[in-house]
C-alpha cells in the first residue's frame, strides 16, 4: 500500500538491472515511484532533455543511473543538465550510481555533489548479474566464457546489494554526503567465476581468454549495440587492470550487513533455470 505521506521518487533507468530493483523495493515500502524510461509516461530519455521537466515534475528524490556508463562521452554534460533541471523542479535528494575506478564517473559525481542537493554516491564495478541478465548470459548457457580478461581479480558485487544501498539512501536519514564503494565479500578472477558457475549449474562451464581486439570485433559482428560495444571495450581495456582489486565496506556501512557472495548468487540463479541447456 502506498504511504499517503511519502514523496515521489524518480527512478532513472527503471528497466535496467539496478533501476528495476530500486523501483520495486521503493514501491514495496509504499513510496510513490515514477519509473524513468523511454517507454514510460512521461518518458525519460537521456538523449531527449526536452522531456526531462515533465519527468521531474513533483519529484522529491531522484535515483540517477546513466546508461550505459558514466564514462561515456557526453555523460558529464547530460548529468549537468539533469541536475540543473532537477534543482529547478525542487528535487531534495539525489542518489547516483557511479563507476568504481572510473575518473570520468568521479567527475560526474562532483557535478551532482556540488549541486547543493543532498547526495549519496554508490560506486560499483562488475555485477554478479552480468552473467545472468547482461552481456555474458549466453556464454554461460553455452558452457564457455570467452572474454579478454587476465588473472586480475575483481570483487564482483550483487545488484540486489546495490539496490538495497540505494533504497536506504533514498528513504532513510544519515546517508547524505556518503560515498559508498560497494563490492562483494571476496576477490574472484574470471576463472574463479567459471568454477563457481560450474558448481551451481551442475555442469562444466569454462573460461577462455581471447585477445581484446578480437573480442570487440566479435561483439560488433554479433550485432551488439554500439554503446554496449563501447562500454565493453572501455571496461576491459581500463578498469580491469587491477585498480579495483580490493574489497570495501560500503554494503556493511550502508546496511549493517555483509554483501552477498557470488556462490550464493550462483546457486539462487541456477535454481531459476536461466542457465539451463535447452
Amino acid at each position: 500500500m502506498t504511504d499517503p505521506n511519502a514523496k515521489l521518487t524518480l527512478v532513472i533507468g527503471a528497466t535496467g538491472k539496478t533501476g528495476r530493483r530500486v523501483a520495486d523495493r521503493l514501491e514495496a515500502r509504499g513510496v510513490p515511484v515514477r519509473r524513468g524510461s523511454r517507454a514510460a509516461t512521461p518518458s525519460f530519455d537521456w538523449r531527449r532533455p526536452e522531456g526531462w521537466d515533465a519527468a521531474l515534475e513533483g519529484v522529491h528524490a531522484v535515483y540517477i543511473s546513466y546508461a550505459p556508463d558514466l564514462a561515456m562521452p557526453g555523460a558529464s554534460d547530460a548529468i549537468t543538465e539533469l541536475v540543473r533541471r532537477a534543482r529547478g523542479a525542487g528535487v531534495q535528494r539525489f542518489v547516483l550510481l557511479s563507476g568504481r575506478g572510473e575518473a570520468e564517473a568521479q567527475a560526474c559525481e562532483h557535478i551532482v555533489q556540488s549541486s547543493g542537493v543532498p547526495t549519496t554516491v554508490v560506486r560499483a564495478s562488475w555485477f554478479h548479474q552480468n552473467f545472468s541478465e547482461g552481456a555474458f548470459v549466453e556464454m554461460v548457457q553455452a558452457g564457455m566464457i570467452t572474454l579478454p580478461a587476465g588473472d586480475v581479480p575483481e570483487p564482483f558485487v550483487d545488484v540486489d546489494d546495490i539496490a538495497d544501498v540505494a533504497v536506504a539512501a533514498l528513504t532513510e536519514p544519515g546517508h547524505a554526503g556518503e560515498v559508498y564503494e560497494v563490492t562483494g565479500p571476496r576477490m574472484l578472477t574470471f576463472e574463479d567465476i567459471a568454477e563457481e558457475l560450474s558448481k551451481a549449474a551442475g555442469r562444466p562451464i569454462g573460461f577462455q581468454r581471447v585477445p581484446h581486439d578480437a573480442f570487440v570485433e566479435g561483439a560488433a559482428e554479433a550485432g551488439a549495440p554500439e554503446d554496449v560495444i563501447w562500454m565493453l571495450d572501455y571496461l576491459f581495456a581500463t578498469v580491469l587492470d587491477g585498480r579495483n582489486a580490493s574489497l570495501t565496506d560500503g554494503v556493511q556501512r550502508a546496511l549493517g550487513r555483509p554483501p552477498k557472495d557470488f556462490a550464493t548468487y550462483a546457486r539462487e540463479t541456477a535454481a531459476s533455470g536461466v542457465w539451463a541447456v535447452a
